[in-house]
């Protein structure tokens, strides 16, 4: 791709995109199985709830990302995505049947998990031969995501969780003005031959990254469908829950001022590894120390690691291997193997472990799930040593 000038890069207006669209995931994810938990559905139906709305992030991204890479309309896809996001979420305030939301759930995610991976997109062709300054903007998610968090920890103590969905509701139509504000950006130029992206995908680097993203966000599952319910379990308050899940994004944010010059020294592919060794600890550490708060704190401020480390440093690895015209659906494929399948079949898989086996050996089943993707990154080949640079 070719971009050799930045000065037109529409800061402020990319990161209000990222603002919003992170304090609507403030929102939703710390605090929607605690909504659920109220609505009396069991561990098992809030986990194939949450499933079900990640099912359509397996799919949903790489549809939209092909659409968007043929026909070059990035940004009318998200402004249409965002839209009918609000619009489709909108329908759960008709009933709350398990029926009727996963329902809901699912038409509202084909579109919501189309807007994400094509803005990382659109954020990094106009970042162009300075991409590795995409922290910089995306650190403005992370900044909405606390916000979001932790205000709503003690909104919703003192006036209820059945408000939840209404904020939301707000949230996703602040998203889809911030697509109005921001500019159709120039047409995109490729440097790059174009590679057929089946033989992109035989390249073991390629296969091994996408395995790794999927194992490590597997072992989220028990982490984004169940970390509330856990803490609210062992006694924590409404607003200590908001401040836990806060810790953990600030320290993201610290990660993304730092990270372009990590990239630099220190390479993606090591920085990857270390995203799953830190992250396999944390799980230890939630499982066994969910009672001792300095512990726990310490476990949290490792989301530096498990989602600012991991996810820079695999930006930079998909954006290497997926160049020019394969970049779209480069970036939707991270998202729909990762945080989609991986978001699924870990979220299903710890709904179930929680009901038989409880909290503490689902968060151990999730380290375990970590080891097996750090070994999968490091196993030796030629083509990907050389890579280790990256």
């Amino acid at each position: 791709m070719n971009q050799k000038t930045n000065s037109n890069t529409p800061y402020f207006r990319l990161s209000a995109f990222y603002l919003f669209y992170f304090a609507s995931v403030g929102a939703f994810v710390p605090y929607w199985s605690l909504y659920l938990q109220d609505l009396s559905f069991s561990p098992a139906k809030i986990g194939e709830l949450l499933a079900i709305s990640m099912v359509a992030k397996i799919f949903a991204p790489y549809i939209w990302g092909w659409i968007a890479d043929h026909f070059g309309q990035r940004l009318f896809i998200i402004r249409l995505a965002t839209f009918l996001a609000a619009l489709s979420f909108a329908a759960i305030f008709y009933q709350q049947s398990f029926i009727w939301l996963g329902f809901v759930l699912a038409i509202y995610s084909f579109f919501w998990h189309a807007a994400l991976p094509q803005f990382e997109a659109l954020t990094i062709h106009h970042l162009g031969e300075q991409r590795k300054r995409y922290s910089r903007i995306r650190l403005w998610g992370s900044i909405g995501f606390i916000l979001s968090v932790v205000t709503l920890g003690p909104v919703f103590e003192r006036h209820g969780i059945h408000w939840l969905p209404a904020i939301i509701i707000v949230f996703l139509i602040m998203i889809w003005l911030a697509t109005l504000w921001l500019n159709q950006s120039p047409e995109f130029s490729y440097d790059h031959p174009h590679i057929p992206i089946l033989k992109t995908l035989r390249q073991w680097p390629v296969i091994s990254l996408l395995l790794a993203c999927l194992l490590m966000q597997a072992s989220h599952g028990a982490y984004y469908g169940f970390f509330s319910i856990y803490l609210e379990e062992h006694g924590y308050s409404g607003g200590q829950i908001g401040w836990l899940w806060a810790l953990g994004v600030i320290a993201e944010i610290i990660v993304f001022l730092l990270i372009h010059r990590w990239l630099e020294s220190v390479g993606a592919i090591r920085l990857f590894q270390l995203a799953l060794l830190i992250t396999s600890i944390r799980w230890v550490l939630i499982s066994q120390f969910v009672d001792n708060l300095p512990m726990l704190l310490f476990a949290q401020t490792m989301h530096a690691a498990s989602y600012g480390l991991f996810h820079a440093s695999a930006i930079e690895l998909v954006n290497h291997y997926f160049p020019g015209r394969l970049q779209g659906r480069g970036q939707a494929l991270y998202s729909s193997v990762g945080f989609g399948l991986g978001n699924v079949l870990g979220t299903l898989g710890s709904g179930y472990a929680w009901t038989l086996w409880g909290g503490s050996v689902t968060y151990l089943f999730a380290a375990f799930i970590c080891i097996i993707g750090l070994l999968v990154m490091v196993i030796p080949n030629k083509q990907k040593t050389k890579l280790t640079s990256v």
